[in-house]
């Protein structure tokens, strides 16, 4: 399972990209305005950091503004990244009309906010390259997020559907293990759950035990 960091905090980015455990990133508004650093400030480098997908949301809200809008946000990345962007749609009929603009142009997409298998089946019969089911705001009303993870890739898989399962609104480590037992292709991950996944007490004990014996050896 492939390892995305949902941030723009680019401090953060560049020092989960050193433990060598960074596929790639994903943004939004939100992030972006938690960074406290304009949006052209901060795409640019993120890009040079991780070599992989990087995902940048529209805010249109009608199909032929969203393609303009992606169109213009590729544009913005220097030419040897442009691979690399992936471009957040809503799910909604507009945003599939997009995708399906989109991915006719060349242009990778993200199909984001979805919350069902049905939603997650359609972005990827418009031609998504990712799918991203929002597990964690569904535990939030009562919904086991997992179930739809594990929906989505079992149709996926029923129907070889090369669109790749993005795991996103993850809240814990225990997210994160089920989504690699269930399959799923990538699960995006806050930098604070990464760093707790990093983390065990016992680990830490048994580091602090060896670094005693070491300093009555050297006695």
């Amino acid at each position: 399972m492939k390892i995305f960091v949902d941030s723009a905090d680019l401090e953060e980015i560049r020092e989960l990209a050193s433990w060598g455990i960074v596929d790639g990133v994903t943004t939004n508004p939100t992030l972006v305005k938690k960074s406290g650093r304009s949006f052209s400030e901060i795409i640019e480098e993120i890009f040079k950091i991780v070599d992989g997908p990087i995902s940048l949301e529209v805010v249109s809200e009608k199909a032929s503004d969203m393609v303009k809008e992606a169109e213009g946000l590729v544009k913005k990345v220097s030419k040897q990244y442009q691979k690399n962007v992936a471009i957040k749609v809503p799910m909604n009929p507009e945003g599939l009309k997009a995708v399906k603009q989109l991915s006719e142009k060349g242009i990778k997409t993200n199909v984001t906010l979805i919350f069902s298998a049905n939603q997650a089946l359609l972005a990827a019969k418009a031609g998504a390259s990712y799918v991203s089911p929002f597990i964690g705001r569904l535990d939030d009303i009562g919904q086991d997020g997992m179930q739809i993870i594990e929906e989505i890739m079992e149709i996926f898989t029923n129907y070889d559907i090369e669109t790749e399962v993005i795991v996103a609104s993850i809240r814990h480590p225990i997210h994160v293990i089920h989504a690699a037992r269930i399959g799923a292709d990538i699960a995006t991950i806050p930098p604070g759950i990464i760093r707790k996944m990093a983390n065990h007490s016992l680990t830490d004990v048994g580091i602090q035990l060896f670094l005693n014996d070491w300093e009555k050896v050297k006695k």
